[in-house]
């Protein structure tokens, strides 16, 4: 199979989130003998990665991508015409050279992308699925009103939403089952859904033997500190415990934006003694490193139809690690890890809720934490080591592929 694999993220080094998820697909796809073509962002030393991997690459040149690139949110209203633009020319070019040329399928990571794909479907004549890593605009359901009206945010999660029966999706693949549900009440057809969760790698993602003094104990986060991630919650659930256990460091391990180091001001002002240690942007492989040692993982999210549809990439690599779980009572949370004793969820989505669940951890002894972690690592690596996922994830595209041949399409 040729397959089309469309992007709005840099490819490599992945940065966490659903970018990591990228590299792991293309390598499952490569190992199965398929002829994969990654339309994306630039990234540092394409030709030589892609080389490496065994794909082709087609970096997209006409703007600055990225997590943290200046104007992110005007770049991604721009880009599915671009991509889909770029995807074209390159379909000439090779055809030009090579008249039998055509994709036999287009794999679009993310919303954004999807739009693209939906695009050139209508163009190429080609089967395309929908690999859904969260329902993005649902996120925007937390935003301040003053940066996003409602009725706009209403519009916009709609318009994701339809997006599968919009472009008569050939298949869509979703992070979480909850997000599954959400397409399928819709009336997207549930034969052309499958919830693949989310994945780590197992061998970066394992238990260590370091461990914080316990009169020194260490809550850690860590992620890309969207909007979404720092809110009032975090910020009351840091103060509880730091007013309750004056000794515990809070570690926040990413890119310092605007809004973590806002973060980190207003706790700061509110507890000057708070101690609050922000390490900067770690790679994906080594983000483990940073949380070795830590006595609880925080997932301090607030409630909209974003949180509740994720598979918490942070709550899978805690876990992953050895480390138990603070969470809010996220849907897709509660949902799978329903009967996993090293995740506790809040009551409500409050901090003084979750700051009980933190400091109830704090007092666990630590070999019963311990205990409990490694149970929870064992779990995590054998049912959501990438290898699983992405698995998963290609049996269900080569199945829809042949069904495509099968039909005569």
């Amino acid at each position: 199979m040729r397959l089309a694999l469309l992007t709005h993220e840099p490819f490599h080094p992945p940065t966490g989130g659903g970018s990591a998820e990228a590299v792991y697909l293309v390598e499952e796809f490569v190992r199965r003998g398929h002829e994969v073509h990654l339309f994306g962002p630039d990234f540092p030393d394409s030709a030589a990665v892609a080389s490496r991997m065994g794909f082709t690459v087609h970096p997209f040149r006409r703007w600055t991508m990225g997590r943290y690139a200046r104007a992110r949110n005007l770049k991604y209203l721009l880009y599915p015409g671009a991509l889909a633009q770029f995807v074209r020319s390159v379909m000439t070019e090779r055809q030009a050279a090579d008249p039998g040329f055509r994709f036999d399928l287009i794999l679009a990571q993310h919303t954004i992308s999807a739009v693209a794909a939906g695009r050139l479907k209508r163009d190429l004549d080609v089967p395309i699925v929908f690999n859904f890593l969260d329902y993005l605009t649902g996120f925007m359901e937390t935003w301040p009103a003053w940066s996003i009206p409602r009725p706009v945010v209403r519009a916009l999660t709609g318009f994701e939403l339809s997006l599968p029966r919009r472009f008569d999706a050939d298949g869509i693949l979703t992070v979480s089952t909850p997000l599954a549900e959400r397409f399928a009440s819709t009336g997207f057809p549930t034969d052309r859904v499958r919830a693949i969760q989310y994945g780590h790698d197992a061998r970066r993602f394992f238990p260590g033997i370091e461990q914080a003094p316990e009169a020194d104990p260490v809550v850690v986060m860590h992620g890309s500190f969207d909007r979404h991630h720092l809110g009032a919650i975090a910020r009351e659930t840091v103060l509880r415990v730091a007013a309750a256990r004056p000794t515990t460091r809070f570690r926040f391990v990413g890119q310092r934006t605007a809004g973590l180091e806002r973060f980190s001001r207003d706790v700061c002002a509110l507890a000057p003694d708070a101690r609050v240690e922000l390490p900067g942007f770690v790679p994906y492989d080594e983000v483990c490193r940073e949380l070795k040692g830590a006595a609880v993982g925080l997932v301090p999210y607030e409630e909209s139809n974003g949180t509740h549809c994720a598979f918490v990439a942070k709550a899978v690599e805690y876990l992953a690690c050895g480390i138990p779980v603070a969470s809010t009572p996220l849907e897709n949370l509660r949902r799978y890890f329903s009967d996993e004793l090293a995740v506790r969820f809040s009551a409500r989505f409050h901090g003084a809720d979750l700051a009980a669940v933190v400091l109830a951890w704090l007092e666990t002894p630590l070999a019963e934490r311990q205990r409990w972690g490694r149970a929870a690592s064992d779990r995590v690596r054998r049912d959501l080591d990438w290898s699983v996922v992405t698995g998963n994830a290609a049996d269900f595209v080569e199945r829809l592929a042949a069904g495509r041949v099968a039909a005569g399409g």
